[in-house]
């Protein structure tokens, strides 16, 4: 063959390729991030406390705790609030120490930990709400107590490997009912 023949016919190959556009495949779903306002509703416990959480939620008891102690399972999001309730007995500064610990736990991970001190002096409720931002396995957290008898804490947890970007509207969505549950814990009589 001729070289001047090889060499027209890769440039009209290379020409007719050119002038083809780029064939994209068209994305089959984006992802939903869009959750429905957030709706309550009372929790009312066999317990010594109440509190509202959202109505989308399932509350959970089959992991053998307590009936005071359950989960607060969000099917739709792949996540969970652990609650946990003790009995205050000469052990306040331990249960303190305890749930003060938890959060620090994700300080590999995090990349900054806030700490909102509550405190409702006609509520008899004392406790610290805990953001975390970052690639950790717990976004919020909170411990409530009434500093003699009774200690709530909770804690977020998606069923998924942290990546903070891709949690993050989810994680704002369910601190806001974290949060509803701070301001709404009552104790009982």
């Amino acid at each position: 063959m001729n070289l001047k023949l090889v060499s027209f016919l890769l440039l009209f190959v290379f020409l007719t390729m050119s002038c083809q556009t780029d064939v994209q495949p068209k994305a089959k779903a984006f992802l939903d991030l869009n959750y429905p306002d957030n709706s309550y509703k009372q929790l009312n416990t066999n317990c010594h406390f109440y509190f509202d959480v959202n109505e989308l939620v399932k509350i959970d008891q089959s992991k053998n705790y307590d009936q005071c102690s359950f989960d607060i399972v969000y099917p739709q999001m792949d996540a969970t609030i652990f609650f946990s309730y003790k009995k205050v007995n000469n052990n306040l500064r331990e249960l303190l120490s305890d749930a003060q610990k938890l959060p620090l736990k994700h300080t590999i991970k995090a990349d900054a930990i806030e700490v909102d001190v509550y405190s409702n002096d006609e509520t008899n409720t004392y406790g610290n709400f805990y953001e975390v931002e970052g690639d950790a396995a717990s976004q919020a957290q909170f411990y409530l107590t009434d500093s003699v008898n009774h200690f709530v804490t909770a804690s977020i947890y998606f069923k998924t490997r942290p990546n903070y970007d891709s949690i993050l509207p989810a994680a704002a969505y369910l601190k806001k009912d974290l949060k509803r549950m701070v301001e709404s814990l009552r104790w009982t009589k």
